[in-house]
């Protein structure tokens, strides 16, 4: 069949597709049986699976159910919805507990207790409600902003539209989980891929009572802003939460102790299969509400919280070929293609292999029969491989010397900390040279956290890339729109909105962009704390011409190993031409503090030695918080530099050399208290 006869069917797919999802969601009238509709589903996908160039925002793959969002409003969460950071050993729990210790400045004999609580896999919900009325409820959304989704949540019994208690709170978000029993979801699995899906689609409803017919339910566990709330801790509050009328958890426990955490979280997953709703861990969050407020927050996720997954799902499957997908960064990753096989309701076709010695270590061959495991619910792998029922022609599987897309050599970089070398290989071409690496860094440009262009997916990337449209990220925003107007698949319209899209993208935030160049070891949070290192992208950009890479290592947070991939960024003549013509033809906004209380603005320092009863993890958080910066050694640049029990004798000759200011613990904290 050739392209034009592809995607000629694909879009009356597509098209019918539409047509019954609008019957079904929204007029609830459908005009097909659920296995007709089932194998629609089907027949798209696998046109899309076989056929890269096919692409629809209306796709089964990219919508579920009927999708109004233009008839839901969004709105600003009061308190961000934060997301967790993972553990899935003791030792990962045992590392959690020794930070909090740190950061608090305790012993290890110190006890913390823990409300632990079996995490609902449902949709995130919060709930405002003001002199006990409910006044409206959002969805997560990212995190800052959300749909209101009101009309919506009334329709569930479980969530009390007034409460009349003397000591609920004049205001405050309460935060959820919105879910399908397991029973229930029995009569809706034909319409649904799983309980979740279900709850995701029963919300999104352009009509509420459509959403009253799906029997959805909601468990409360936190809550987001607060005005005069009277509660001093966690377990306290789930406590109150249901004599105000909310359901919680009947799994939850308050826990002392990282051995009695595991022995819970054994007792509980051997319950998990007899529940009557999917749990994927157990979320363990500090108590104590004064010390979960001395903790705060780290990048986008609580320090007092974190969420214990559990073991992952497994099932055999044999290898019918390794691939070697090549990354932004240059690594060389591994893939196994296996035998479809189903896990934990998800149908896994992919596993990674990790690196060379991974393969190396376990023996991994085409042909072998392997346990695939999800890990952490989350990452399929081989978890071990049946040497017995290995063909008689098996032979070992040999890594690439050479990249498969450049030609050019791959090593495996020499570690300076481990003293060995790393277990990634890597291609060694630099800048743009490998076209597997520049398409790697062109998703990259445009992803989520990145530049986000809305319509600019990996799949358009890849299109592009083939037609010689885009080569370089400037090529994005100098677009040939002709020429893409007489594309099969591509009309005035698409091309208008495609334009639209990049057009609005043209300002953006100097971390952002900074983050969209894709530099190696240079996440979001590091491109933060670089962006407000220089504040402006002509400073930014003229690192190129001052060099002074190793100023960098004065930015808390920014190591040699940071410091090394920039320099090797800068130092390449086509990441320069990529800077200087980007900055031609954006508008990248410098960085505006957002802090309010900026009494240490501009002011820095550094601590040497013990300081008596609060940490150097606290102590920093401190600064930050009053807009000061920490800076990793003595200099001209530093202020202050504040000195605890048995500091290091040559910062201080350092310091006093400098004509720097030389304070105690105490002397600052009255820097403190004169500025608040």
């Amino acid at each position: 069949m050739k392209k034009k006869e592809i995607e000629l069917k694909y879009k009356k797919l597509i098209v019918l597709f539409k047509k019954y999802n609008k019957h079904y969601f929204e007029k609830s009238s459908p005009l097909v049986s659920d296995k007709k509709y089932d194998e629609l589903k089907k027949n798209i996908l696998s046109l899309e699976k076989k056929n890269i160039f096919l692409n629809s925002k209306d796709s089964p793959s990219k919508t579920v159910g009927f999708k109004p969002a233009k008839n839901f409003k969004k709105a600003l969460h009061r308190a961000p919805m934060l997301s967790l950071s993972n553990a899935f050993s003791e030792t990962d729990l045992l590392n959690f507990e020794k930070k909090i210790l740190n950061f608090l400045n305790k012993k290890n004999n110190f006890e913390l207790s823990y409300s632990a609580e079996p995490k609902i896999d449902g949709i995130s919900a919060s709930l405002s409600y003001k002199n006990g009325k409910l006044e409206k409820g959002l969805s997560r959304g990212d995190g800052k902003e959300g749909e209101d989704i009101t009309a919506n949540l009334l329709t569930i019994s479980d969530i009390p539209h007034t409460i009349s208690s003397n000591d609920f709170p004049e205001e405050i978000d309460i935060r959820g989980e919105i879910f399908i029993k397991n029973t229930d979801f029995e009569l809706l699995k034909d319409k649904f891929a799983n309980p979740r899906n279900a709850a995701s689609g029963s919300l999104r409803q352009k009509n509420p009572e459509d959403t009253k017919k799906i029997p959805l339910k909601f468990i409360a566990y936190t809550f987001g802003f607060e005005k005069g709330l009277n509660v001093d801790n966690q377990f306290e509050f789930l406590k109150k939460l249901d004599q105000w009328g909310f359901k919680t958890n009947p799994l939850n426990q308050l826990i002392i102790g990282i051995k009695n955490l595991i022995k819970n979280y054994e007792e509980i997953e051997k319950k998990r299969a007899n529940l009557d709703f999917d749990i994927d861990g157990i979320v363990y969050k500090i108590n104590d509400f004064v010390l979960q407020k001395r903790l705060g927050y780290v990048a986008n996720a609580p320090r007092w919280a974190i969420a214990h997954k559990f073991s992952s799902n497994k099932a055999i499957s044999e290898i019918l070929d390794i691939d070697i997908q090549i990354g932004r960064t240059g690594a060389l990753t591994p893939v196994a293609k296996i035998k479809p096989i189903n896990i934990g309701g998800v149908l896994v076709s992919n596993a990674t292999l990790h690196n060379e010695d991974e393969i190396k270590r376990k023996d991994i061959r085409i042909g072998d029969t392997v346990t695939v495991e999800r890990a952490g619910d989350v990452i399929p792998h081989i978890l071990s491989v049946h040497i017995e029922k290995r063909p008689k022609k098996s032979i070992k599987f040999l890594f690439p010397d050479k990249c498969p897309s450049c030609g050019s050599e791959t090593l495996k970089e020499f570690n300076s900390v481990t003293k060995k070398n790393d277990a990634v290989r890597r291609c060694s071409s630099e800048g743009y040279f490998c076209n597997k690496m520049s398409i790697e860094k062109l998703k990259h440009f445009v992803s989520k956290e990145a530049f986000n262009i809305d319509g600019f997916g990996k799949k358009i990337v890849e299109s592009f890339w083939k037609l010689n449209l885009v080569k370089f990220p400037q090529d994005i925003f100098n677009l040939d729109y002709d020429k893409i107007e007489k594309l099969e698949g591509w009309g005035r319209l698409s091309v208008e909105n495609l334009k639209y899209s990049i057009n609005d993208k043209k300002k953006i935030s100097l971390e952002k962009f900074i983050y969209a160049l894709g530099i190696r070891h240079i996440g979001l949070e590091n491109a933060k704390l670089i962006a407000k290192y220089f504040g402006s992208f002509l400073k930014f950009k003229e690192l190129s011409k001052t060099k002074k890479y190793k100023d960098l290592l004065n930015i808390d947070g920014i190591g040699e190993t940071q410091v090394n991939s920039i320099t090797n960024f800068f130092s390449n003549n086509t990441n320069l031409e990529v800077i200087n013509k980007l900055g031609n033809l954006l508008t990248i906004s410098n960085l505006i503090s957002n802090k309010k209380n900026k009494s240490l603005q501009n002011k820095t320092f550094l601590v040497t030695g013990k300081l008596n009863g609060i940490s150097r993890a606290e102590i920093k958080s401190l600064i930050e918080e009053h807009s000061g910066i920490i800076v990793s050694g003595v200099s001209k640049k530093l202020n202050y530099l504040i000195v605890g029990e048995k500091p290091t004798k040559r910062k201080i000759e350092s310091a006093e050399q400098l004509k720097t200011n030389i304070i105690n613990q105490e002397e600052f904290l009255k820097m403190l208290d004169k500025t608040s």
